[in-house]
């Protein structure tokens, strides 16, 4: 059985909709594409994890740098993104915080022209790598080459691709009988530590095997 290594390739637009405050930024949130979100949120968490975990998302980021509300961008900032296997969830949950903030303030604040919140989405293009592997022993000399990229397009995102908590690295190695090494990787945390710690990680535990 094959493993096929991929890669995800983004092209990123400019949708025309911004937002000077929060109430803008919840009243453009309600018609947003879900490309939208997905930008905003796992494309941050991708590109900042190649330095520090525990990234926020561009919501969060903008509401506590640009409009300085601390416990509204906390809020945001504390979703667990990578759980979400149904963008919309994940949408309607960010929906749910600005909603509630907006309840309880008489008054939103408007950014400084020019520091609006502008919405952006992205169309996602799935590339091979080259790489393959037809055993453990070679999946493991191949996780040592590829692209950080790769690795976490078939942990992180395949949750919303295959809309189930299994990961593509989990569903081969399954199928190749590796069961218990498999169970293995439910715990990767995003969060927890950076990507090329989560390259470690995985060689960690399948060096365990071999």
């Amino acid at each position: 059985m094959e493993f096929d290594f991929k890669i995800e390739l983004h092209l990123i637009k400019l949708l025309g909709i911004k937002a000077k405050n929060i109430e803008e930024l919840y009243e453009q949130f309600q018609d947003i594409p879900l490309s939208s979100i997905y930008y905003h949120t796992h494309r941050f968490l991708k590109q900042h994890h190649f330095l520090s975990p525990e990234p926020p998302n561009d919501f969060a980021y903008w509401i506590k740098n640009t409009l300085n509300i601390k416990d509204l961008s906390e809020a945001i900032a504390s979703i667990d993104t990578i759980k979400y296997q149904d963008l919309n969830e994940l949408k309607n949950e960010i929906s749910l915080i600005l909603d509630d903030y907006l309840k309880k303030t008489n008054k939103t604040n408007d950014c400084q022209k020019g520091e609006e919140f502008h919405f952006m989405s992205c169309q996602t293009f799935v590339l091979p790598t080259g790489y393959k592997a037809n055993n453990l022993q070679e999946f493991y000399e191949t996780i040592k080459l590829i692209d950080i990229g790769s690795i976490y397009f078939h942990i992180f995102e395949a949750k919303l691709r295959l809309k189930k908590d299994e990961n593509d690295f989990q569903s081969w190695l399954n199928q190749i009988g590796e069961d218990a090494l498999s169970k293995q990787f439910i715990n990767l945390d995003p969060y927890n530590m950076t990507l090329e710690n989560l390259r470690k990680k995985i060689l960690q535990i399948i060096e365990k095997r071999l």
